[in-house]
């Protein structure tokens, strides 16, 4: 590989330290607001906002009506004035417009527009990582070095003219001395080994990023502005590497986009549709990664002229809800599907398992979709996600009272005695315990294991549940542990530490998820040496495999059991074969563990498959030209 690598994600709060410090020192978006350039007065912001969780969708439609700039460079520049990225709109509330016509670039930055009405929206001192561009380069022979680039919620308007207005470069020689007015904050770090490898953050700065919860929602659901906000994330993606000098140069339209699931799916709709018309990336390509099907970014047909896409292209993103879905007998089922543009427009298409990759091209694990996954087949991919083996390594974790390895199992039935100290269950090594770890919903199965609790509980053995979701469910974990105080245990919310201690202190992990696109739980718990019953769904198909006693070896084959289907009485059936192994075939259960904890679930292995898809990539001509 010789071109630059732009992965789009997203990251939660408690991202790593760098990323962190970078956002500590950001000014108050409310004591920093743009000024406009010559001096001139700031124009008026729309009458009236709502709350802080909604910005009014009639104005910010209009601010992303963005020109691209590829479509920049094919007009003459005294044609119209420059605007700090890229754009050109109508303020709805005429207060803005000059009189040409165009915005003000005060208004229109590719992190930035003034606060719409309500300072309430900038004084939100929640750090919100709005996403992340991961770049990735090659030294001359060819080995690989990876940066990263972030989109986040901590810049200001630049005066520069050569990049846009919300974009500045900080290396990480200056990370200290952070800039309150710079648009955009980059922290480059070096490494040098056998080759070096520089890391590159790209932070972006909008209001709709300033409010508590998540990248997603709060408290009262998923942000209703959502399309506008990851919108906005997306072109300045496709700007950043055409215009910002990243690591001492920009990185020219020779690029590998890595586009993760609906959010950053505009990102390979923008590449077909606005920028290789004028020229531009016909030498990039584009990836998308699937890690959940079923979210799929679909909002209302009328939101299409909002994302700055040419007419002709709607078709791409075009979606009709089957007559079912609809909510009234007027309603036409029409919308845009976010998701759908990007496996139209995406060069190749990757999900983060082999199983699941063959799911969502069927009915049942398609969402819709499955047809059109199908016509594409031939450049779909599953390679199964890798885990931190640093953070979850049973040999040297913080969170756990003992260490053992696969030499030196010792230390795993001292974690057993501690946990169950720790949560007040009787110490008794020769019992079974079973854990659950995950969120409290009907994809992760629990209403199977409330249908089969109580079965179970009548057989000698201790369960542990952690995890936060449907209230319903935590009521009646709460009730259950009341009513089986010798047996049961149900810790209502989430906690690292804790899931650390679970992992390894239980015996058994149980996962009865519907469909699991990998599942990272069960890795976790083979590394310690905890046995996993799963469904035989996704990635839990392709990670653990079905325990096999009449296998040559003396102790069996395989790493747990997976039951199918997903029933009561099937998940009943493999749990008691698991039981009845760990207390009567100890010489099979130690093979079990050992042969869990001696897999390879790092990253090495699936950088080394993402590295072949990446080749592959640019084998063929762009997917759309």
């Amino acid at each position: 590989m010789s071109s630059p690598i732009f992965s789009l994600l997203l990251l939660p709060h408690s991202a790593a330290p760098p990323m962190a410090a970078i956002c500590v020192h950001r000014t108050p978006f409310a004591a920093s607001k743009p000024q406009p350039p010559h001096g001139g007065p700031r124009p008026s912001p729309p009458s009236t906002v709502g709350s802080p969780r909604w910005i009014r969708r009639s104005y910010c439609s209009h601010v992303a009506r963005w020109w691209s700039a590829a479509e920049r460079r094919s007009r003459k520049e005294e044609d119209w004035p420059y605007l700090s990225a890229i754009g050109k709109a109508a303020d709805p509330d005429g207060g803005a417009v000059q009189e040409n016509g165009l915005l003000d670039p005060t208004l229109l930055a590719i992190g930035r527009t003034q606060n719409l009405g309500d300072d309430s929206v900038g004084e939100q001192k929640t750090e919100e990582l709005a996403g992340v561009l991961e770049e990735e380069e090659t030294n001359g022979d060819d080995s690989v070095s990876a940066s990263r680039t972030v989109l986040d919620s901590s810049v200001e308007v630049s005066d520069s003219s050569t990049v846009p207005d919300c974009i500045v470069e900080e290396t990480k020689a200056e990370k200290e001395v952070l800039m309150s007015s710079s648009a955009l904050d980059v922290e480059e770090e070096e490494e040098t080994d056998e080759q070096e490898q520089t890391q590159t953050r790209v932070f972006v700065d909008h209001p709709s990023y300033h409010r508590a919860g998540n990248p997603y929602g709060d408290s009262n659901g998923a942000f209703g502005d959502n399309q506008f906000r990851f919108t906005i994330l997306c072109y300045a993606a496709c700007e950043a590497p055409l215009v910002l000098p990243l690591g001492g140069y920009t990185y020219g339209e020779k690029s590998l986009f890595i586009v993760n699931d609906w959010h950053a799916s505009l990102v390979a709709v923008l590449l077909a549709a606005k920028y290789r018309p004028y020229g531009v990336y016909k030498d990039a390509r584009s990836i998308l990664v699937i890690h959940n099907l079923a979210h799929q970014g679909v909002e209302p047909a009328t939101t299409y002229e909002y994302m700055g896409l040419p007419p002709e292209w709607y078709g791409a993103l075009e979606w009709i809800f089957p007559t079912w879905a609809r909510k009234h007998a007027l309603d036409k089922g029409e919308a845009v599907n976010l998701l759908k543009g990007a496996i139209v427009t995406a060069d190749r298409i990757v999900t983060v398992s082999q199983g699941y990759s063959w799911e969502i091209t069927t009915p049942e694990g398609g969402h819709g979709l499955n047809e059109l996954l199908n016509s594409r087949k031939f450049v779909l991919n599953g390679i199964t996600n890798g885990i931190d083996t640093n953070e979850w390594n049973p040999t040297s974790d913080k969170h756990i009272p003992f260490h053992y390895s696969v030499d030196d199992l010792s230390g795993k039935a001292q974690c057993k005695a501690a946990l169950q100290k720790e949560l007040g269950l009787p110490i008794r090594p020769d019992c079974p315990l079973i854990g659950f770890i995950g969120r409290l919903d009907y994809q992760k199965g629990t209403d199977v294991i409330r249908s089969a609790l109580h079965e179970l509980l009548q057989d000698d053995i201790q369960f542990i549940m952690l995890g936060s979701g449907n209230p319903e469910t935590e009521d009646w974990m709460r009730w259950v542990e009341s009513t089986n105080r010798e047996k049961f245990r149900g810790w209502v919310g989430f906690n690292v530490p804790v899931s650390h201690r679970i992992t390894a202190g239980c015996d058994i992990l149980l996962m009865p998820s519907r469909y699991e696109p990998c599942g990272l739980n069960q890795l976790y718990a083979m590394r310690y040496g905890t046995v996993p019953v799963v469904n035989c769904t996704g990635g839990l198909r392709d990670t653990v495999e079905n325990f096999d006693p009449f296998a040559t070896d003396s102790s069996g084959q395989g790493t747990g059991w997976r039951f199918s289907p997903l029933s009561k009485e099937s998940m009943l059936l493999k749990l008691r074969v698991a039981i009845q192994t760990y207390r009567e075939h100890k010489a099979s259960w130690e093979g079990l563990m050992k042969r869990g904890m001696s897999k390879d679930f790092s990253w090495d292995s699936a950088a080394i498959q993402y590295e072949r898809i990446f080749d592959w990539t640019f084998v063929d001509p762009p997917y759309i030209r």
